[in-house]
């Protein structure tokens, strides 16, 4: 492990937080639909891959109010209490057709400052481009008023095209707030960001990618092959590509990733993250649901692919979308 000192570091859109170059996905912390929470792992667990995050320089955690309706929020403010001031919160709003005002958004923002007994976050993200009484530009003037009122640092969306979040960030310009970030799902087995524009996008507007799901949820650690006959926990064993067909489709990506990786005395997992931090403007925000997996993920920073690697893996998964 390199010294915390030496990661990487980027700032999220103009003027937002610098964090690491590698974020903390906690979708899975409080999730017992899709990914098993309570039986394939526990709060201990949980809170011990918090602490070896931090331990490894990573202090970006991304989270949201559904995640386990909830509980997600509630596990990181309880695990901040041992460790105050260290990590830095990213989390999201749902904009569900019943909040129909900006006050519901001022609302929604304050029940998750409370699970996560903070005053403010450093990021708060619209989670779907969903528009139903409450439009775009009362949406992000709502969130505007939040950065005014230092409740949040930086304003982002998720999944948004190039064209929403080409809109979302002049209604906020008009507020005088910057777009810090856009949050969509990018890995080897999911390129759709840079055919659609949106990767293009985010360049030249000044906003940062967060990529979620950069493990294509486990598909990219090496650990699922036709041989192995492992099932994935939760509901991703629904996923096609967890199939022995899927799998096998998949394996000369695994196998390119595991000769890097052996090359390197690195894992497939670092590899598949450092190619995407080789991309630029891109911040991976890999699951880890213990300590051994948050210390692996951290293992991606510090080192980097040959030009030659990054192009191999690039047309090797130039399909995927």
């Amino acid at each position: 492990m390199p010294p915390i000192a030496d990661l990487q570091t980027l700032t999220l859109g103009p003027g937002g937080p610098t964090v690491p170059a590698l974020g903390v996905g906690t979708w899975a912390w409080g999730d017992s639909l899709f990914w098993d929470y309570g039986k394939a792992y526990s709060d201990s667990d949980l809170q011990a891959a918090f602490e070896a995050s931090l331990d490894a320089g990573l202090t970006l955690f991304d989270t949201a109010e559904v995640y386990g309706l909830g509980q997600s929020e509630r596990l990181i403010g309880r695990f901040m209490q041992q460790r105050p001031q260290q990590a830095v919160i990213a989390t999201k709003y749902f904009p569900l057709p019943w909040r129909w005002s900006q006050q519901s958004v001022a609302d929604a923002l304050t029940a998750s400052l409370d699970r996560l007994q903070v005053a403010s976050v450093a990021l708060y993200q619209v989670h779907w481009p969903l528009e139903f009484w409450l439009g775009q530009k009362d949406l992000m003037a709502a969130l505007a008023t939040a950065v005014k009122g230092d409740r949040i640092g930086a304003v982002g969306v998720s999944n948004y095209s190039a064209q929403q979040m080409r809109e979302a960030h002049a209604y906020l310009a008009d507020q005088g707030v910057p777009l810090a970030v856009n949050q969509v799902q990018y890995s080897l087995l999911s390129r759709g960001a840079e055919t659609s524009g949106v990767m293009a996008t985010a360049r030249e507007l000044g906003v940062t990618i967060l990529a979620y799901s950069p493990l294509a949820q486990g598909l990219l650690t090496g650990k699922y092959t036709p041989e192995a006959n492992l099932k994935p926990a939760g509901a991703r064993w629904l996923d096609p590509r967890f199939s022995p067909a899927g799998l096998t489709k998949l394996m000369p990506v695994i196998q390119a990733l595991q000769a890097i990786a052996e090359k390197r005395e690195r894992t497939p997992a670092q590899v598949a993250l450092n190619w995407l931090v080789a991309q630029g403007n891109v911040v991976p925000i890999p699951g880890a649901k213990n300590a051994r997996q948050a210390t692996q993920n951290a293992g991606a920073l510090g080192w980097q692919l040959t030009p030659e690697e990054q192009e191999q893996l690039s047309q090797l998964t130039q399909g995927y979308c």
